[in-house]
């Protein structure tokens, strides 16, 4: 899968499995800031899927977190209902009120449980279901489609965020350390989630062609596009404190996968003191690519 966990793996833990190794009451400020920050390449998403499901009565966001794209939906269809659907539940209280507070709490409501079990719950068929970056933390992808498929109404979209492009946010030469770290660390990423993936129960290798597997599920494909984050240097504070979340995520992960010079780079990096520190410099930029997949259920 291209980097659907660069930028986001914080995100995509609450996502879909094992719920115990995190504190998702701790997590969920990140988090909301994280997606806050990327309002605007949703907001470009949830426009082109209003062009293809004009009116939907239910929508469920399968893998919501703390619920701000949840909210979007809501905010962009005022005839629907939505359900955000997560296996965290500290998450789902904040995505709760978060819709209460914008005042679309009579339209929301949450639904804690695993995906794709836990859609079992829901009352009536969905008529657009989006997925973002939830669907690679299940073990067998092709079954979760198929379930994710199973709960559409007949004509029903199901809008899948997976793929897209790593974030960017430095140059290559940032002036310390040995330039091309964001290459080096985008390839520990892949090498990092190829033994998440490895590792999930169930796990079950698939050749990452997402129309190919969601006609497997039994939907038809319907279109593809890429939506794109973009906030030029000097960043604004907002990227900057996500760029040295992230930085700092990806110091400690996995410390011994990193050379002593890029980990000592990092270091100077996230150190709000230093002035080469993405806290300070001028050259902090943030580029990121999503793509969406969507197909429809046949009626």
């Amino acid at each position: 899968m291209a980097h659907d966990h660069h930028q986001h793996h914080e995100h995509h833990e609450a996502h879909g499995h094992d719920h115990t190794d995190l504190d998702w009451a701790e997590q969920g400020p990140m988090l909301e800031a994280q997606a806050e920050l990327y309002t605007p390449a949703y907001e470009q998403a949830i426009a082109w899927l209003a062009e293809q499901v004009p009116a939907p009565k239910l929508i469920v966001d399968a893998g919501s977190g703390p619920g701000v794209v949840a909210c979007l939906f809501a905010a962009a269809f005022p005839q629907a209902h939505v359900v955000a659907v997560d296996g965290a539940a500290p998450l789902l209280e904040r995505a709760q009120d978060r819709a209460e507070q914008q005042g679309l709490g009579d339209r929301f409501s949450t639904l804690t449980g695993e995906l794709p079990d836990v859609l079992e719950k829901l009352d009536r068929p969905v008529d657009l279901l989006w997925a973002s970056r939830s669907l690679h933390h299940l073990g067998d992808q092709r079954a979760a489609l198929t379930a994710f498929g199973e709960h559409l109404a007949p004509g029903g979209t199901l809008a899948l965020l997976e793929g897209g492009l790593p974030a960017r946010f430095l140059p290559r030469d940032i002036g310390i350390g040995r330039p091309g770290l964001q290459s080096r660390l985008t390839a520990l990423e892949e090498e990092w989630f190829a033994r998440m993936r490895a590792g999930l129960p169930g796990a079950v290798p698939e050749t990452e062609d997402w129309p190919a597997l969601l006609t497997s599920a039994g939907l038809r494909p319907t279109r593809t596009r890429s939506f794109l984050l973009d906030v030029p240097a000097p960043a604004t504070e907002q990227a900057r404190a996500h760029v040295a979340t992230t930085l700092t995520r990806l110091r400690d992960a996995a410390p011994d996968d990193l050379t002593p010079e890029d980990r000592a780079t990092l270091d100077r990096l996230v150190d709000p003191a230093d002035p080469a520190s993405v806290h300070q410099r001028p050259d902090v930029f943030l580029l990121d690519a999503y793509t969406v997949y969507t197909a429809v259920r046949p009626a």
